[in-house]
């Protein structure tokens, strides 16, 4: 749901709010990308994704879509206003033997959604 407070100051465009001047929402990572290189069966294996909105307008992001189910995800349900930061958490299943190679699909409101954050790695050991 898109809710549009004031008819002055934003016009909706493709599913993203826009202000005035025309320009909304720009989620910029830090990086796209994240390799946790070996882990051991059983190990954490957490990584941040941080994000910023350097646009003008209030960033939503609407959904965080995964390939498989290994992979556990949290990210900000409120509104970020431009130039804050936060981040989206993502985790892998490390009970999942072998390599792998994840992409995760970061939906929102914003001018270049949706952007796609990849993890790869290996997961080896025994068994606990």
């Amino acid at each position: 749901i898109l809710v549009i407070t004031s008819y002055n100051s934003a016009l909706c465009q493709n599913n993203t709010i826009v202000d005035a001047s025309g320009k909304g929402p720009n989620i910029a990572f830090r990086s796209i990308s994240h390799d946790f290189g070996t882990l051991n069966y059983g190990e954490e294996a957490v990584h941040f994704f941080v994000f910023t909105n350097d646009g003008e307008s209030p960033l939503v992001i609407l959904n965080v879509r995964t390939a498989c189910g290994c992979i556990v995800h949290s990210w900000p349900k409120n509104p970020l206003a431009s130039r804050i930061r936060d981040s989206i958490r993502v985790e892998y299943n490390t009970k999942i033997k072998g390599t792998f190679s994840k992409t995760i699909t970061v939906q929102s409101n914003a001018i270049n959604s949706p952007v796609d954050l990849k993890i790869t790695g290996n997961v080896s050991g025994k068994k606990k």
